[in-house]
C-alpha cells in the first residue's frame, strides 16, 4: 500500500508520539529522557524509513521492538 509523504509523517510521528507515552507511563520516565530514548535509538531510524513498513504497525508491536533493543543495550 502506498502513502504519501504528508501520511507518513503523519503515522510516524503519531507512532512516536506513543512511544514516548508509553516509556513515560510504563517506566516512569521524564519527557526529556523517553524523548532521548527514541529518538536516538535504531527503533526511530527504522520506524523513520517508509521501506521498513513498521510505520504500519501497531504503537503496542513497535514498542516491543523498543524494548528490545533496550535490553540488548544493558547485557
Amino acid at each position: 500500500m502506498n502513502v504519501t509523504p504528508r501520511e507518513f509523517e503523519y503515522m510516524k510521528e503519531h507512532i512516536t508520539k506513543c512511544l514516548i507515552s508509553m516509556l513515560m507511563e510504563r517506566e516512569k520516565l521524564s519527557l526529556r529522557d523517553a524523548f532521548d530514548i527514541v529518538y536516538n535509538s535504531s527503533t526511530f531510524s527504522k520506524l523513520s524509513d517508509p521501506e521498513t513498513g513498521l510505520y504500519f504497525q501497531s504503537p503496542g508491536y513497535v514498542y516491543s521492538y523498543l524494548e528490545t533493543e533496550r535490553g540488548e543495550r544493558t547485557l
